[in-house]
């Protein structure tokens, strides 16, 4: 049975939406993220944000306003709402590009998503970047492309790479040496795995199918 998904569309730059939410999915738009949902004809559930980017309050029925002073981006309010909906997985697009930090804030979006259970993707320009957190992510075959791994913990333990170019068995990743990029797809089932710790998983935005749930 298809997981119910909660979308997430920011005010980065727009490398492409390429959704169509289904019944019973929940499509969120952070600040400006209502214009690139608007432009592409997507129904949006709930608009929130401090506005800074979109310079006014949207007349959307379901707005949420916060203040410009708070310890949560527009974004990680999106990621909450969403949560207390009672959604589990998040697409994340116009998250990255612009300035560097929302990137990086992004990312911690992708681990504190991991650490309690749920699972995030931030969709980036032609890759998909998600996390791990004492967990594995398979694939089915899937003939060639570039798949980088880092760890997101200052040691991620037990990781192991099988069916990629490079493999790994029970190796320790650190986040100050970036061993794990570049790795590659080579036409076989592969997994990913840490028993440890939290891994970032950067992928072609095609891979995505070819996750084995």
């Amino acid at each position: 049975m298809k997981e119910n998904i909660c979308y997430v569309v920011g005010a980065g730059e727009n490398y492409g939406i390429d959704f169509k939410p289904a019944s019973g999915d929940y499509v969120i738009a952070a600040d400006a993220g209502l214009r690139y949902l608007e432009k592409q004809g997507i129904r949006t559930d709930l608009v929130i944000g401090d506005f800074d980017t979109l310079k006014c309050i949207p007349e959307h029925p379901n707005t949420m306003v916060l203040s410009p002073e708070k310890d949560d981006t527009d974004t990680l309010a999106a990621v909450r709402e969403g949560i207390k909906a009672g959604y589990s997985s998040f697409h994340i697009y116009c998250g990255t590009g612009g300035r560097i930090d929302h990137t990086m804030a992004n990312l911690q979006v992708l681990a504190y998503l991991s650490a309690n259970n749920m699972r995030g993707f931030l969709f980036d320009n032609g890759t998909v970047i998600t996390a791990i957190t004492n967990d594995r992510l398979c694939f089915e075959k899937i003939p060639f492309g570039y798949v980088s791994v880092f760890s997101g913990s200052t040691k991620a333990k037990g990781v192991t790479l099988c069916g990629l170019k490079y493999e790994l068995n029970n190796a320790v990743l650190t986040n100050t040496f970036p061993i794990g990029v570049s790795n590659e797809f080579i036409d076989r089932e592969s997994s990913i795995s840490v028993s440890d710790g939290t891994l970032f998983i950067v992928f072609p935005r095609e891979a995505k199918e070819r996750i084995i749930q």
